[in-house]
């Protein structure tokens, strides 16, 4: 009897333990989907664009446990991110929460990192809490969290953020978290431009004793700042501000383009696709 007492006490600690770990990773799985939304995004956009900052244009990172917390304008965010931490952090896994109805739609991707969360329940509530608890403690994931938890105009003010980013930061041991403010203008092409900027990174362990509330109040700040610093820099559009992370489609296509490159090729001159001429690097 004291044996098969021992063996459920086993199982079930085995089982929380499972519980509160981020899922399983598919190596495989995330090389394949990445492969698919550069590509997407190659299509859709016209630049992904990451505005630059001195001394560096992304935060130094190493081998910390870091939170990037974001505003959410849009359906494309996520994969923006992905593609955002694949060119600058390949060497780090990124997980990140999605509503749980929306991940039920594409289960694979519980495999590469999105975490389903049940929006405005206890349950889903306490499972972002145990999952950012986990990524706390790893120094090999970032953890993305879609902090205004449903769409927003970037231009909103004042930013407001979910409390329950607040109560994960102040339950961390240690590590960063960094703001990141992304927007989709159009400037002179067909397509939109993806532009994306961090703010400084905040080290969690110098506010040992801030509240989840002060903290939630210190990030909103810290992610309007940030967003503030991105819209002045996507109103002047100018391209050289920006560091590319990824090229995507310019001109007008089709027939219109296709005499453009042939009167270019006559000219004996080199065809640039692009509205405005003179692409930056």
């Amino acid at each position: 009897m004291f044996r098969r007492m021992d063996e459920t006490r086993v199982a079930a600690t085995a089982s929380q333990r499972q519980k509160d770990d981020l899922p399983p990773f598919s190596d495989w799985l995330n090389g394949w989907f990445m492969f698919y939304v550069r590509r997407y995004l190659r299509r859709h956009f016209h630049r992904l664009r990451l505005l630059r900052s001195e001394p560096r244009d992304h935060p130094e990172i190493g081998n910390e446990p870091v939170f990037f917390y974001a505003n959410h304008p849009s359906w494309w965010d996520p994969l923006v991110f992905l593609a955002t931490a694949a060119e600058l952090y390949p060497g780090r896994l990124s997980y990140g929460p999605i509503d749980a109805q929306a991940l039920g739609k594409y289960r694979f991707m519980e495999r590469i990192g999105f975490i389903g969360i049940e929006r405005g329940t206890w349950r889903g509530s306490a499972r972002f809490l145990r999952m950012a608890r986990a990524a706390n403690r790893r120094g090999d994931v970032i953890f993305w969290i879609t902090s205004q938890g449903e769409f927003a105009d970037p231009r909103d003010r004042p930013v407001q953020i979910r409390p329950g980013v607040g109560h994960a930061v102040e339950a961390a041991t240690g590590g960063l978290i960094v703001p990141v403010a992304v927007e989709y203008p159009f400037w002179s092409e067909r397509f939109p431009e993806a532009l994306l900027s961090f703010g400084p990174a905040i080290r969690i362990a110098d506010a040992p004793r801030r509240t989840a509330a002060e903290w939630t109040a210190e990030l909103a700040t810290a992610l309007e700042a940030t967003q503030d610093r991105l819209a002045r820099a996507a109103r002047s559009r100018d391209p050289h501000a920006f560091r590319t992370l990824l090229r995507g489609k310019a001109g007008v296509g089709g027939v219109y383009d296709t005499v453009r490159r042939c009167a270019a090729w006559l000219r004996g001159r080199s065809f640039d696709p692009s509205h405005g001429g003179g692409e930056d690097e």
